[in-house]
């Protein structure tokens, strides 16, 4: 099951994906197979999904925890939930595609580990930050990626995070 649209599912599962879900929260956006809200979607049944992908959502979600607590929920055991979020971001100010939104939270790859460690097990949950002064200067100006060199962009401070990224497994 992917949030908002079947991008990441499509390009990087292949004819590995058998059944591949979308969540939104209104029908509004093509593809959408589930409406619900993270927050309280009691009507998705517990255990259901191999795979959670969840890019540049959290920040959204006001009741983060209890969203992480529905996706334990409906993974199956042994089910992954991948998530980016933004570290280092300018406010995202609107969202036209979106019924309703708002921009809350940032993180830290600190806080995503404990955040995530309250619904995973610590043990399950990997956390990478990725980002430094040049590539957050360069995103918080509106530089795109072809502006800067690789070598520019791959380079890790941990002290400017740009972007989190999480992997948690469900234990099976």
């Amino acid at each position: 099951m992917e949030i908002g649209d079947p991008r990441y599912t499509l390009k990087f599962g292949g004819d590995r994906v058998t059944t591949s879900e979308v969540l939104d929260l209104s029908l509004r956006k093509p593809g959408v197979t589930i409406v619900a809200d993270l927050t309280k979607a009691d009507h998705i049944p517990s255990d259901t999904f191999d795979c959670i992908i969840m890019t540049q959502t959290l920040q959204l979600i006001y009741d983060v925890r209890a969203a992480l607590h529905t996706s334990y929920r409906i993974l199956k055991p042994g089910g992954v939930l991948l998530a980016t979020f933004p570290g280092i971001s300018r406010i995202a100010r609107s969202f036209p595609y979106l019924e309703r939104w708002e921009d809350y939270w940032r993180f830290t790859s600190q806080a995503s580990r404990r955040l995530f460690a309250e619904s995973f097990p610590e043990e399950k949950v990997s956390v990478a930050a990725f980002g430094n002064v040049l590539a957050a200067a360069a995103f918080l100006h509106g530089l795109a990626f072809e502006e800067l060199q690789p070598s520019e962009l791959d380079f890790r401070d941990p002290d400017y995070e740009v972007l989190i990224a999480v992997r948690a497994v469900k234990p099976g």
